[in-house]
């Protein structure tokens, strides 16, 4: 605060130099009264202007820290809500003869840089779950023991996933707004990422939960075409049994409905010369 406030005190002269006589008439009083403002807004947008360039430093410097130190940003956080609370916002008084006193311009300028840094400081590294309270306050039945379900990590065909959760979960006796509080378990990596990263209070049940669920994935799901399927080829060092899963895995994400007939003979076709001559 004392260097942002160095350039104000520097330009104090100016605002000073409006001092007029008590014979002036109320015209120049008003005129020197604006110009006493304009110079006063001027400086504020300036330190505006400072202000904003620290508070994007600071930021930046919270940014890297953060998951170092987590204990120490709230600490920082906490020291700055209380200073600002502290701090008491007071009216500026301009002299009929256009003279700001110093004191209250220092105060102005402080106290308008202590809002921003309030304004800024409104983010909260503390997780908060995405669903309802009444979704968290729901207790699971007696005798309940945590499912092994299958894990997701956006790589793999989201719809199946959903599929795998419900049918786990249904033979579980678990359905309805239990499914949202037991959805989190079965999702890794950058799914387990999207998840946390979801607004506070945000789901309200779990078709929502569902729909945001397949709107962030299946759009990412990569296509496989036909042609695409029939140039898979078994690498040179590619075990048949990899190369099988790996076409499998292919035809899974095709476009095109497959007869199993169909998908075996594609497949011997894709398989090295020696095994095609076999088989």
């Amino acid at each position: 605060l004392q260097i942002l406030a160095r350039p104000v005190e520097q330009s104090l002269p100016l605002i000073s130099t409006f001092q007029v006589s008590k014979n002036i008439t109320i015209k120049e009083q008003l005129a020197s009264l604006t110009k006493a403002i304009e110079g006063l807004t001027k400086c504020a947008h300036e330190q505006n202007a400072k202000l904003l360039k620290l508070t994007n430093k600071m930021d930046n410097m919270i940014e890297r820290r953060s998951s170092q130190a987590p204990l120490k940003l709230f600490k920082i956080q906490d020291e700055g809500e209380s200073c600002v609370k502290q701090t008491n916002i007071k009216e500026i008084h301009i002299s009929a003869e256009g003279l700001i006193p110093i004191d209250q311009l220092k105060d102005f300028i402080i106290e308008t840089i202590e809002d921003k840094s309030e304004s800024s400081s409104k983010f909260s590294p503390i997780y908060a779950k995405p669903y309802k309270q009444r979704i968290d306050n729901l207790k699971m039945h007696e005798g309940y023991q945590p499912l092994k379900l299958h894990q997701f990590d956006s790589k793999r065909n989201p719809k199946q996933h959903i599929a795998h959760f419900i049918k786990t979960c249904n033979d579980a006796g678990t359905y309805g707004d239990y499914l949202i509080k037991e959805f989190v378990r079965s999702l890794r990596e950058n799914a387990f990422d999207w998840y946390t990263d979801l607004e506070p209070n945000f789901i309200a049940c779990w078709e929502r939960l569902e729909q945001e669920f397949l709107n962030r994935f299946y759009s990412t799901r990569r296509v496989i075409s036909m042609i695409e399927l029939t140039k898979a080829r078994q690498g040179e060092d590619e075990l048949v049994v990899d190369f099988i899963n790996r076409w499998r895995n292919l035809s899974l994400n095709c476009k095109d409905r497959l007869s199993e007939t169909f998908s075996i003979e594609m497949c011997i076709q894709g398989m090295n010369w020696g095994l095609r001559y076999i088989l």
